[in-house]
């Protein structure tokens, strides 16, 4: 049984912008601009970056919502859900609790009434949800309790896989600890593959075991957590870094962004993508860059730190 569940090689995603009279697309959307990555079997995969950088559209081509442009998707999953941000938006509030859980088995199996309800018991409680509490609807828990509702429904399947689309960020700071503890503990117990997208830096170096740093569609770094945010290789991931606030500490002023917009994604920076905002751009920076192993093994998408 191979442990890749999932290998994007060199996968484009491009969106209609603009069309003529004619219903040509004469401009593009570049969401995603030569995706490789592989998706290994039991892992946490953290994907961070600032808006824009493509994490979104990586998580709907993860759940096979759109498919690439260009470039190839394989799969050996056998099936995939996803716990969105918000909970409250994501679950049906007409449907009781008990039936919003065993959706995906409805879907797939048309399985009988009895049966879906005692699956729904039994994930209930492995989420910390009273049983007693399934004939509810949505709006009738807490926040978190919702969050709870919604990972069990993500686990109703058995998928291979489950995108965690920013699972805390909608939650209070009490109750997220709750939700990633619950997170880890189920992984451990039902050997699940997560995908966790956020842009809390924190809650990827407690959940990850890889890490993945997007920059305009594309990967500048990916490795092992401790190596990518303990002593990041690429420019961007350690401006990245650099810009969680710190109590006590001030900013260093010594690498900074150059005072430069975000390019667009319409048209696409020539050689390194980051080139225009990287304070150490030199005239190496002008090549297309490509990612590439570094000494330590990680890849990273800069020519500086190549073994």
């Amino acid at each position: 049984m191979s442990d890749i569940l999932l290998e994007l090689d060199r996968v484009h995603v491009n969106f209609a912008a603009r069309k003529n009279w004619l219903g040509r697309v004469t401009e593009q959307v570049h969401a995603l601009n030569g995706m490789d990555l592989q998706i290994r079997r039991g892992e946490t995969l953290g994907v961070v970056g600032e808006s824009g950088c493509g994490k979104s559209t990586l998580a709907q081509l993860l759940m096979g919502m759109i498919k690439p442009s260009e470039g190839t998707c394989h799969r050996a999953a056998d099936g995939m859900q996803m716990v969105f941000q918000d909970p409250l938006s994501s679950l049906d509030p007409r449907l009781p609790v008990w039936r919003i859980i065993t959706e995906p088995v409805w879907i797939q199996k048309r399985s009988r009434e009895r049966e879906r309800r005692a699956l729904a018991e039994s994930l209930a409680m492995q989420v910390g949800i009273r049983p007693e509490y399934l004939d509810r609807l949505p709006h009738a828990f807490s926040g978190g309790q919702r969050q709870r509702i919604a990972i069990a429904r993500a686990l109703s399947s058995n998928p291979d896989i489950i995108v965690l689309d920013e699972p805390t960020s909608a939650l209070d700071i009490s109750v997220q600890a709750q939700i990633l503890n619950l997170l880890v503990t189920l992984q451990r117990q039902r050997t699940l593959t997560y995908v966790l997208i956020s842009h809390n830096v924190s809650v990827v170096r407690h959940m990850s075991d890889r890490v993945a740093v997007m920059y305009l569609g594309q990967i500048v770094e990916l490795g092992n957590t401790h190596q990518v945010l303990s002593a990041p290789l690429h420019p961007y991931t350690q401006l990245l870094l650099d810009s969680v606030p710190k109590t006590g500490v001030l900013l260093d002023d010594a690498l900074a962004l150059r005072k430069t917009d975000l390019p667009g994604n319409r048209h696409l920076p020539s050689g390194c993508f980051f080139r225009d905002r990287c304070p150490l751009a030199t005239e190496g920076c002008q090549a297309v860059q490509t990612l590439q192993t570094a000494a330590d093994g990680r890849a990273v998408r800069c020519w500086r730190n190549v073994s």
